[in-house]
């Protein structure tokens, strides 16, 4: 299997300089759009983690042929070797210059007065920017156009739909062609692809956007990741609760949800006269177990976790299959401790991280300790324990970490781990976050061992993330193609002829009594032809059954990948399946 771990594995300085190249050329694409289409109006054009887009208003549709165009410019301008100048301008100055420039306007409104505006020019192309940029338009070494969409202005779809274009950057020849190489190979694994053609699950316009119907094979996958999920979490100490789908109004009052998550929220439904919203998190809910009874100190930590349905408000433009919906299943715990053992809680997690991810097959992880922000609540010695208690804890695994000073939340200091898939991918799954807050306001106490009330640390923690984001990223990982352990059919037993079926069933029904799951394809088809079905469904084993395989009691056997392994004894089969599903190889 290809990787292309070492092009998205760059150091702190590549990093830096590939952001730079790719704001630079979303600028270069910028000056040769207004070249080509005078009247059009620009938006924003920022660079991403493997590219760059800009916005723009115009009278229609880019073509291919338009991006063709684009293009050529482009590389005129780079070939031209043009500097990027920086300067600072007053609001009144900023007002004149874009004063044609309706998205650029809003811009400069949104500025606070207190704050410097700046440009960046290159040519006679002069864009409202902060930077940082390249130092001159040749040092964007390699770049490409790769598609056009549509894009409301600031993700609202009440304002104008904008045409976007997408492109890629890179320091290198060699890094593009091994980025586009990388495209190709995702393109191929897109799970909303993968989960149509092996009718895994849908999204139905008739029941919502945003909202997952799983389907008997992707429901199948869907339980044997939760059996394991539960089974290591009673493994180690955590209790399992079970809370509401709607909380009342106060609940969401008390915890600062209404003051600050309210535009990711659902609207309130009226139920007796109070006001019930649909959770966005189980937080809440988890408190309500901790306050029913009085604590103790002995009772400490206390880990409370739950696959819990959530529901959150997200904009139309940026659902994307499994990877962004509205209603998900989070895989959430949260424990509460004592100061003192803050620590060892957060060994434990990490120590779960790695073994519960290494099942799934993910063992190459990118790893962030974010810090205290600017604006935040809680007692400075409380961000200090916090943050040293993450810090020793990772440096205790030997875990190499970068830090993201300031990238904390306001309500605490957090580590995230990203997985890497197999093309190269980060995927960001497990977080483990300190709450200074909710506590607070929940006025939450144990009794200590001096008799006194005290605080309660309490961590927030994922592992997983959400269940159909995991799903979605297990899907593009194996391409479809899940190991026998994970796979929803793990055999299918291919009868020649009809009179092979009752043998067919009887080696099938063999199968199921050590727990594995086979189907038998009975279709009046050639067999070849449902070869080929099989391997379209990624059905690890074909077992093909004849005149010969009956007398023998045995089965030939296919796999997936084309391997044909010849006839082999039914009891061999039997054990060699059950022992690659029990060592999830």
């Amino acid at each position: 299997m290809t990787t292309h771990s070492n092009l998205l594995q760059a150091s702190p300085e590549t990093r830096d300089l590939r952001f730079r190249i790719r704001h630079s050329t979303s600028h270069i694409m910028a000056d040769a759009v207004i070249q080509l289409f005078p009247e059009a109006k620009f938006a924003i054009g920022p660079p991403t983690d493997d590219g760059f887009y800009y916005d723009f208003e115009v009278s229609r549709p880019f073509t291919p042929e338009d991006l063709e165009k684009i293009d050529a410019l482009m590389r005129e301008r780079i070939t031209a070797d043009v500097p990027f100048i920086r300067t600072e301008i007053s609001r009144s100055e900023a007002l004149e210059a874009f004063s044609d420039q309706g998205f650029k306007l809003e811009i400069i409104e949104g500025i606070p007065e207190e704050e410097a505006i700046s440009t960046y020019q290159h040519g006679p192309f002069t864009d409202l920017c902060e930077g940082p940029h390249v130092e001159h338009s040749g040092q964007v070494a390699a770049f490409k156009l790769l598609s056009v969409a549509g894009a409301y202005w600031r993700g609202d779809e009440n304002k104008p739909m904008l045409q976007r274009i997408y492109g890629t950057a890179w320091e290198s020849q060699d890094a593009l062609d091994e980025y586009l190489v990388m495209l190709e190979e995702a393109e191929k694994r897109d799970h909303r692809k993968l989960g149509r053609d092996l009718d895994l699950f849908s999204i139905s316009e008739q029941v919502g956007p945003g909202l997952v119907i799983w389907h008997p094979k992707g429901a199948r996958v869907r339980l044997i990741i939760e059996d394991l999920w539960r089974q290591e979490h009673l493994n180690r100490g955590y209790e399992m609760v079970y809370t509401p789908h709607i909380g009342k109004e106060t609940l969401w009052r008390t915890s600062g949800h209404l003051d600050f998550y309210q535009e990711s929220m659902y609207s309130a439904m009226d139920i007796d006269g109070q006001n019930y919203y649909p959770k966005p998190m189980n937080c809440p809910f988890h408190i309500q177990v901790y306050q029913a009874n009085k604590r103790s100190y002995r009772e400490l930590p206390m880990r409370l976790t739950e696959l819990g349905a959530v529901y959150r408000y997200e904009r139309s433009g940026v659902l994307h299959g499994l990877m962004r919906v509205r209603g998900f299943t989070q895989d959430d715990a949260h424990i509460f401790c004592l100061p003192d053992q803050v620590e060892e809680e957060v060994i434990g997690v990490l120590d779960f991280t790695f073994d519960l991810l290494g099942a799934f097959g993910f063992t190459d992880y990118e790893i962030f300790l974010s810090t205290k922000p600017e604006k935040a609540v809680g007692a400075d010695e409380d961000w200090e324990h916090a943050t040293e208690s993450l810090r020793r804890a990772l440096d205790s695994k030997g875990l190499q970490y970068e830090v993201d000073e300031g990238g904390g939340a306001f309500y605490g200091p957090k580590v995230d781990i990203k997985i890497r898939d197999a093309i190269g991918r980060s995927w960001q799954c497990t977080t483990v976050q300190f709450d200074f807050n909710l506590p607070e306001r929940f006025d939450l106490t144990y009794d200590g061992a001096d008799g006194q009330e005290h605080r309660p640390y309490m961590v927030h923690r994922a592992l997983l993330g959400s269940i159909e984001r995991f799903f979605g990223v297990l899907l593009e990982h194996y391409g479809g193609a899940f190991p026998l352990w994970l796979a929803p059919v793990q055999a299918v037993v291919i009868p020649i002829s009809d009179r092979h079926i009752e043998y067919a069933d009887t080696i099938a029904a063999r199968l199921k009594a050590q727990g594995l799951r086979v189907e038998v394809n009975s279709k009046s088809e050639r067999m070849n032809a449902k070869i080929r079905d099989a391997q379209m469904q990624k059905v690890p084993y074909m077992l093909v059954v004849g005149d010969k395989e009956a007398e023998a009691n045995a089965a030939a056997v296919r796999l997936r990948d084309g391997t044909d392994l010849g006839a082999i004894p039914m009891e061999q089969v039997e054990e060699r399946m059950t022992s690659e599903v029990a060592s999830r190889s």
